[in-house]
């Protein structure tokens, strides 16, 4: 046993020499799979995570001991000591799913032939009933700290058996899809079918719910995929079960049922799947409790709990959401698996509501908290993503928990199908961002290549190619920061009183548009030839918090069109945190094509404060340079904030500590 367990593990190393489902949903997805990204900017980006990340997440599961976890469960033994978390298997699970991503876009039979590979490990790992959880079967006497003396003792606690259910399923999904082998799917599917005898109503089951969600969401998946109807009610099941097991406390969304809930608390990441959760269950069964219950705690979150970066999670203690307006900044958590989750509920909502707001806390996200979690070159990651910084942050090459690396593998690839939605003869444009795509609009083909430089500047054009005369409707997002409106509600506000403008043309002519939920409505019959051309005011603009959020009161962020700046110490001779900005700046913009792979840096006056050698305040003044918060911490440790001073009771003078 001891030789095949080995011979497993040399096949592995000799080899290494979701999108979201539209079932049930009012809006569908176009699938990543038929837009193609060729810009710049996130051009960029799904380079790095070709190249960089997921062969790096790959090696890094060898190194680490993931395999060889699942060459040990394969021969269990008295003598393995069981160590790292509970959860590593996701983070195989994770990469293959981003992996899966990119066979769909960029063929690799060397690719695929590594992932088979590391499948024939995952599969000798599997009991014969189905289940799969390296952390107990590999030592089934002295099992993992956090597992339990028995399957499922300590599942809504730390074990993590259906969490890790969870992502097994969305890694074997989109590998099935991407390559149309079964080998990974039929073993997700043997884990859920033993976890669906053992866990449920009936008398002689289990009542259990997941401690991390993400379980609810997979299972509604793989009712897609299978058509078994057992999948969505093992995930209904999990939710409607909540609050009413031993697991009653607000750090796992606990507390109350699930309808009942109306602010968000607990864990940031574990609560943002779990309304993802909701999402899929209610799309599919029809259940508006759950898009009630989500759309308060929606409401919570945008009034009281979001970071301008998009961030969520303020405090460290569980990683979790703090009271209402607390949002610290160089505390702040804000998770790249949260930022993740946070995408992931937010789309979910416009599939069900089809307003832009959902998009506009996205798109925030997106080009803000969640970005700043991977380095532009793929290869260095944050957990936490702070808003300010006294030279204590590092991006780090991976983690002994390395829940964010993996989920970036898995996210950066699916980007693409984001961009756009239909819903019977309606278009959404939703992201801008050069691409060409393919969709499928009442049956007929229509494509559409999307040519801008946006974030950087607010001009696109849209070339529609419908095949025929085509009679449909484009719905084109007009972003909330075009009508002064920072986040949906009032957590956030422009603190000067300018509008900025907008302007809609179809083959050169200007089209008289207004929103409808947010969105610029052009109906017509549209014919091959046809050009949408859109303009987005975009400049300099700052920002102010709510007087209840202490943490800012004082200062303000700038911002331009969907990207949130920072101050950080390598553009400046000063310290950041002391310079007081004017109250009526003047902004410059220049693009640096040759500086963190190209980026917009705006410039700006202010006046440092600081004591003379006879101990006097003075003002000093100076000019202070800002960047894309995304990019910070990529030249060497330093301070950096976001929110700057502009009121002398927020600065710090030079000299003080």
């Amino acid at each position: 046993m001891k030789k095949k367990c080995l011979a497993l593990f040399a096949c592995v190393c000799m080899c290494t020499s979701a999108q979201v489902p539209g079932g049930g949903y009012p809006i569908s997805p176009v699938p990543f799979t038929s837009v193609k990204v060729t810009d710049h900017f996130w051009g960029q980006r799904l380079r790095a995570s070709r190249e960089v990340t997921i062969p790096l997440a790959f090696s890094k599961c060898e190194e680490t001991g993931r395999y060889d976890n699942f060459v040990k469960a394969a021969c269990p033994s008295p003598d393995y000591q069981v160590g790292g978390f509970s959860f590593d298997d996701t983070d195989v699970y994770k990469t293959i799913e981003g992996a899966s991503y990119l066979l769909q876009t960029y063929p690799d039979k060397k690719l695929e032939k590594y992932i088979d590979s590391v499948l024939t490990v995952v599969a000798a790992a599997q009991e014969p009933d189905g289940y799969l959880f390296t952390a107990r079967t590999m030592n089934p006497d002295h099992p993992h700290e956090w597992a339990g003396s028995q399957r499922w003792e300590k599942v809504e606690e730390l074990s993590h058996e259906f969490y890790n259910l969870g992502h097994m399923v969305e890694g074997a999904i989109a590998h099935y899809q991407a390559t149309g082998k079964r080998n990974f799917l039929d073993i997700a599917i043997r884990y859920a079918d033993c976890i669906d005898r053992e866990i449920g109503e009936a008398p002689d089951k289990l009542v259990r719910v997941p401690g991390h969600q993400i379980a609810e969401m997979a299972l509604a998946k793989l009712y897609l995929v299978t058509g078994q109807q057992k999948y969505l009610d093992l995930a209904k099941f999990f939710l409607d079960k909540r609050g009413y097991t031993t697991r009653v406390d607000a750090y796992s969304q606990a507390h109350l049922p699930v309808l009942e809930q109306e602010e968000a608390v607990g864990h940031a990441v574990r609560a943002a799947y779990m309304y993802s959760g909701m999402a899929d269950v209610a799309a599919l069964t029809g259940d508006m409790g759950y898009v009630e219950a989500i759309g308060k705690i929606w409401e919570n979150v945008v009034n009281k709990k979001l970071y301008i970066t998009g961030g969520i999670g303020a405090t460290s203690h569980g990683e979790a959401f703090g009271a209402n307006y607390e949002l610290p900044n160089m505390t702040a958590y804000c998770e790249t698996c949260a930022a993740i989750g946070n995408v992931y509920w937010n789309y979910r909502l416009f599939l069900l509501h089809g307003e832009s707001k959902y998009f506009d806390v996205l798109e925030r996200t997106l080009y803000n908290g969640l970005i700043s979690g991977i380095s532009l070159d793929g290869g260095g990651f944050f957990y936490p993503n702070p808003l300010a910084s006294s030279g204590q942050h590092e991006r780090q090459p991976w983690f002994g928990c390395a829940c964010c690396p993996s989920n970036a593998c898995r996210f950066i690839p699916s980007l693409p199908g984001y961009v756009y939605a239909v819903k019977e003869g309606q278009v959404y444009v939703n992201l801008f961002m050069e691409n060409q795509a393919e969709l499928k609009v009442k049956n007929k083909t229509l494509q559409l290549t999307q040519t801008t430089n946006y974030p950087w500047d607010g001009d696109i054009r849209i070339d529609v190619v419908p095949s025929g005369k085509q009679e449909f409707t484009m719905k084109v997002r007009l972003p909330g920061w075009v009508q002064g409106e920072v986040v949906p509600g009032d957590l956030y506000a422009y603190a000067d009183q300018r509008e900025l403008g907008y302007q809609v043309s179809v083959n050169g002519e200007v089209v008289p548009v207004s929103p409808e939920k947010g969105y610029l409505t052009i109906e017509r019959v549209w014919k091959k030839g046809d050009v949408i051309d859109i303009h987005f005011d975009m400049e300099p603009r700052m920002v102010v918090a709510h007087e209840e959020v202490e943490a800012n009161r004082g200062r303000v962020a700038i911002e331009r069109g969907p990207v949130v700046y920072c101050a950080e110490w390598a553009d400046n001779d000063c310290s950041v945190s002391g310079v007081l900005l004017n109250k009526k700046p003047a902004f410059s913009v220049e693009y640096k094509s040759d500086l963190l792979y190209g980026i917009n840096q705006i410039k700006t006056s202010g006046q440092l404060l600081k004591y003379d050698a006879g101990g006097r305040l003075s003002v000093e003044d100076v000019l202070l340079t800002l960047i894309p918060y995304y990019a910070w911490a990529h030249r060497g440790k330093g301070e950096m904030a976001v929110w700057l001073p502009q009121e002398v009771r927020a600065v710090q003078p030079e000299g003080v500590k």
